[in-house]
C-alpha cells in the first residue's frame, strides 16, 4: 500500500452505488420479524433491549431495518422471543448482504483497514467521530454536505456508517479512544434532540470497557492539534497508520516517520485533555443544558 492523496470535486465520477437494494431489502425483512416476535411478546423495545443487553436505539434501527444485525444478537433475540430458529435462519443471508455494503470508493482503503483494527484514535475538532455517531446525527452530517446528496446516497452513507459501528460490539473488541474538541459537543447539530441522543450515546460508549472518550476543553490556550483532525489505526498484523480527510481532501499515511508524529502529537493531545472521568462529567453536564 503507498500514500496517496484522493480528492474529492465536481469534475470526479460519481461513485458507484454505495449500497446493493438486496442488502437493505433483507435489513427491513428482518426487523420486521423482530418487531413481531417482540410485540407477541408484550415487550416494549427497550424492555427487549435490557434482556439482550443492547440499547434502545439500536432495537429501534434494527427494527426499521436501518442497521444490520450481529449474528450474536439473532442467536440471543431467536432463544429468547422463542422464534423457533426464525431468526437464527436468516444469519447467513444477512452475513451475505453485509458483505455488499460499499464506502465511496476514496473511502474504501481505510474501511478496510478499520474492519481488522485491533486499536483506533480519533481526533476530532469538526463532528463526533463517525464511529461513535448516532444514526440521526449522521444523517443530519450527510444532509448537510455541499454539494447536496441525493437522499438515496444519503441514506446508504448512513447505513454503511452504521455498519461499521458493529466493530466495537465485536469480540474482542478492538482499543478505541477518542479525544473530542468541547466545541463540537456544543454545536447544535440537527437541533436539541439531535445533540441530546449524540451526548446520550457518547456517554453510554465512555463506560464501555474498551473505548475511551476524553474532551479537550475550550480553555485549553495551547495544543498540538492546530493542525486539524486526524485518525490513528493499527489494524490486526499491521503496522499503525494515518488518515486524514478534511474538504474533500482524503489521505491515507502509511510512512513510518508521518505517522510516528501524528502519534506523539496524538499523544500530547491526550495529556491535555480531560480525563476520562471528567469528560463524562462535562458531556453529562451539557445534556442537562439541554
Amino acid at each position: 500500500m503507498t500514500d496517496g492523496t484522493h480528492q474529492r470535486g465536481p469534475e470526479r465520477r460519481p461513485d458507484p452505488p454505495e449500497d446493493a437494494d438486496g442488502a437493505a431489502d433483507l435489513n427491513r425483512a428482518v426487523g420486521k420479524q423482530l418487531k413481531l416476535l417482540r410485540e407477541r411478546a408484550g415487550w416494549t423495545q427497550k424492555e427487549l433491549g435490557d434482556r439482550l443487553g443492547y440499547g434502545e436505539d439500536l432495537i429501534s434501527s434494527l427494527e426499521r431495518g436501518r442497521r444490520t444485525p450481529q449474528p450474536e444478537l439473532l442467536d440471543a433475540a431467536d432463544d429468547l422471543l422463542g422464534a423457533g430458529g426464525l431468526l437464527k435462519a436468516t444469519k447467513d443471508d444477512v452475513a451475505r448482504a453485509k458483505a455488499r455494503v460499499r464506502h465511496p470508493a476514496w473511502f474504501r482503503d481505510y474501511a478496510r483497514l478499520e474492519a481488522e483494527a485491533v486499536e483506533v484514535n480519533f481526533y476530532s475538532t469538526l463532528t463526533v467521530p463517525g464511529l461513535l455517531q448516532t444514526e440521526e446525527y449522521a444523517r443530519l452530517i450527510f444532509s448537510a454536505f455541499q454539494p447536496l446528496l441525493a437522499e438515496e446516497t444519503i441514506e446508504q452513507r448512513v447505513a454503511a456508517r452504521l455498519a461499521r459501528q458493529e466493530l466495537l460490539m465485536r469480540w474482542p473488541a478492538p482499543t478505541v479512544t477518542a479525544v473530542v474538541d468541547e466545541s463540537v459537543l456544543r454545536r447544535r447539530v440537527g437541533g436539541s434532540e439531535v445533540l441530546q441522543g449524540q451526548l446520550k450515546h457518547l456517554m453510554t460508549l465512555g463506560n464501555l470497557r474498551s473505548t475511551t472518550i476524553q474532551v479537550l476543553p475550550l480553555g485549553c490556550e495551547e495544543h498540538g492539534g492546530f493542525e486539524g483532525p486526524f485518525i490513528l489505526l493499527t489494524p490486526k498484523g499491521k503496522h499503525q497508520v494515518g488518515y486524514v480527510e478534511v474538504q474533500g481532501v482524503n489521505r491515507l499515511i502509511t510512512d513510518a516517520e508521518e505517522v510516528r508524529i501524528l502519534a506523539a502529537r496524538y499523544g500530547s493531545i491526550r495529556g491535555q485533555a480531560l480525563t476520562p472521568r471528567e469528560s463524562l462529567a462535562l458531556i453529562e453536564s451539557l445534556l442537562g443544558e439541554q
